[in-house]
């Protein structure tokens, strides 16, 4: 479990208070590391407090992290890098966030608790800023290759079908 940084978000946002540092990825929560395939790079982070347009609370979340994810295709270690920049609409009343997120779907707003745990909001960021598929553009594994090369086209029976008709 990583070590959180509990904030109150409201006084946060009220105050337009700016949180910023840096972490090692190593020090994040497991559910962040099972994604990645080992637990180097460094995240740095941004958190700032602010009014909306329409004078709501809010807090924009930016994360840049460097980190090292697995190539589906040839299972090499390659590096990835994530950029964030979100923003949380914060609500004290459930029928206010309700109001809101019917008259705009793009919301994303929370009910504000009295803490909330900056790390936490950090891993979520970089974990739904990791692709589902992560790929080289090109692979450089002569194993792969070297399967590509072997393996006969299974169309190439279909091509000589159709040229036998014709």
């Amino acid at each position: 479990m990583s070590n959180p940084i509990l904030i109150d978000p409201l006084k946060f946002a009220r105050e337009g208070r700016v949180l910023t540092g840096k972490l090692p990825v190593s020090t994040l929560d497991e559910r962040v590391h099972s994604d990645l395939s080992d637990t180097s790079g460094t995240v740095e982070y941004t958190l700032e407090g602010f009014r909306d347009g329409s004078s709501r609370l809010s807090l924009r979340l930016q994360v840049k992290a460097s980190v090292a994810v697995s190539c589906q295709r040839c299972l090499e270690v390659m590096p990835f890098e994530v950029n964030t920049d979100s923003v949380v609409t914060l609500f004290t009343r459930q029928e206010k966030l309700d109001e809101a997120c019917e008259l705009d779907e793009t919301l994303d707003a929370i009910l504000a608790p009295e803490e909330l745990d900056v790390v936490a909001m950090i891993e979520d960021e970089i974990i739904m800023g990791l692709p589902h598929s992560t790929k080289h553009d090109e692979c450089g594994s002569e194993a792969l290759t070297r399967a590509k090369a072997d393996k006969p086209n299974p169309f190439a029976v279909l091509a000589t079908l159709k040229i036998s008709k014709s």
